[in-house]
């Protein structure tokens, strides 16, 4: 059973930066997909990166493009989302995904079967 806890997140202004953390437990070896997805309130949960955990590529969501960045180090067995250039509009819960194996798609929530609690991040302009 794999577990997945979230820190980092926070209030900031608009411009600012913070990085999120996804520790990952009960993963071992393997292949295996990790995604960052948010959902802000009354909207739907939306992808905005994911990589995969023994492979170079990695996906971004158009709105984020060029200002976070996800990256793992495996030695700690957790996965990082670097977010900067902060707008509000990057104000939602932030929750880190995982399956064992790779996904066809890492923005899509549908395949994955862990999660984590999430954590809330909220940037004011």
């Amino acid at each position: 059973q794999v577990q997945l806890v979230e820190s980092g997140g926070g209030s900031v202004q608009a411009g600012g930066s913070l990085r999120l953390s996804c520790a990952v437990f009960g993963y071992t070896y393997g292949s295996a997909s990790m995604g960052w997805f948010r959902q802000a309130p009354g909207k739907e949960r939306v992808g905005v990166a994911g990589l995969y955990i023994d492979g170079d590529r990695t996906s971004y969501a158009d709105s984020v493009k060029g200002r976070f960045t996800i990256s793992q180090d495996k030695a700690k067995n957790t996965v990082y989302l670097q977010m900067n250039s902060l707008k509000p509009e990057d104000t939602a819960t932030y929750s880190c995904a995982a399956r064992m194996g790779w996904v066809p798609d890492l923005l899509s929530s549908e395949y994955y079967n862990n999660w984590g609690q999430g954590t809330q991040v909220t940037v004011s302009s």
